[in-house]
């Protein structure tokens, strides 16, 4: 994946993005511009998939309940998905999206995935530490937090019933 550009990955994933979701789900998503300045990336799904090979990095799928919840619905046929049903949904849907990097630019070099990591919870970014500052100790909170670099695509439905976040690390 080293001869391939950026641009030619983010690409990538915002068409599988939207196929996926046409194809499994029969849902007609749409995407915005990639975001460059991250700001704060607010989930309570996220399914992220490692790339690893000649080019390393993550792909992040960031969804709201009710998005994940309608994702789990669809590709799985349950009317009323269980917490378990909604992050094995995530996590395939992850899996997909990264699996089209791998398939698509495979010819460019050596391209790996790792297993789907699902987070069920609130992730929230964090601003980044300057050297030598200590964290908190997160007492009370059982947020996940993470530092964010790289690129955000935010995608939604005309009629706002989907919303989700990919997040290209790279």
């Amino acid at each position: 994946m080293a001869g391939i550009s950026f641009d030619e990955v983010l690409t990538t994933i915002m068409n599988a993005t939207i196929e996926t979701f046409k194809s499994y789900m029969d849902i007609d998503l749409l995407s915005g511009d990639a975001e460059k300045n991250l700001g704060s990336v607010e989930s309570d799904f996220t399914g992220i998939v490692g790339i690893g090979g000649d080019r390393v990095g993550y792909i992040i799928i960031a969804a709201t309940e009710g998005t994940a919840r309608l994702v789990a619905q669809q590709m799985l046929m349950a009317d009323d998905p269980q917490e378990d049903d909604i992050t094995d949904a995530i996590g395939e849907l992850a899996n997909n999206i990264a699996g089209a990097v791998k398939t698509n630019h495979s010819h460019c070099g050596n391209v790996a995935l790792g297993l789907p990591l699902i987070v069920a919870g609130p992730l929230r970014a964090i601003p980044e530490l300057s050297a030598g500052a200590g964290g908190g100790d997160g007492e009370g909170d059982a947020s996940l937090r993470v530092q964010c670099k790289g690129v955000t695509i935010p995608f939604h439905t005309a009629c706002g019933r989907v919303s989700l976040k990919v997040m290209v690390y790279m």
